[in-house]
């Protein structure tokens, strides 16, 4: 079974209690949600589940390998070059060139090592996609459901 990886965005919107067989945890994400940890509760929490994936070999880290391909892939959507898939991507500003970094390291590492992964980003990570093809799939087509918020919203 090949490995799922939740963004950052699965994480908070979805608040998964349980996981399938098969989740493992990018180390990128879990910076992202370290940084955003609510009070100490929460950092310890994410401390404890960096321990638990690291025991399980599921914590995925970037190489260098990965940090050298992600710079291709930035230097390529920086300079909105044409991609192998086909079609010129339309140029990034340099602004986004610090949030977009973080999402090339998990698409090139989750691609790594053949898996899947669910994002609500799906409009970044199809144009990260052009260039490092991984395999992409939204927390609700994945979940087959919406966000507890977005469905408290549409009662």
């Amino acid at each position: 079974m090949a490995p799922v990886v939740f963004d950052t965005n699965i994480w908070i919107a979805y608040q998964p209690q349980s996981f399938p067989r098969g989740v493992h945890m990018s180390v990128v994400v879990l910076q992202e949600l370290l940084a955003g940890a609510v009070d100490t509760t929460d950092v310890k929490k994410q401390e404890a589940a960096k321990r638990q994936y690291e025991r399980e070999g599921k914590l995925l880290v970037p190489n260098a390998d990965d940090w050298i391909e992600a710079g291709k892939v930035l230097n390529s959507l920086l300079r909105g070059l044409k991609s192998k898939a086909g079609g010129k991507t339309p140029r990034l500003h340099h602004q986004e060139k610090q949030r977009i970094i973080r999402d090339v390291l998990i698409a090139r590492t989750v691609k790594r090592v053949g898996g899947l992964l669910v994002t609500g980003n799906t409009r970044d990570f199809k144009m990260i996609k052009q260039f490092c093809n991984v395999r992409i799939q939204s927390g609700r087509e994945y979940f087959g459901r919406q966000t507890s918020s977005a469905l408290s919203r549409s009662r």
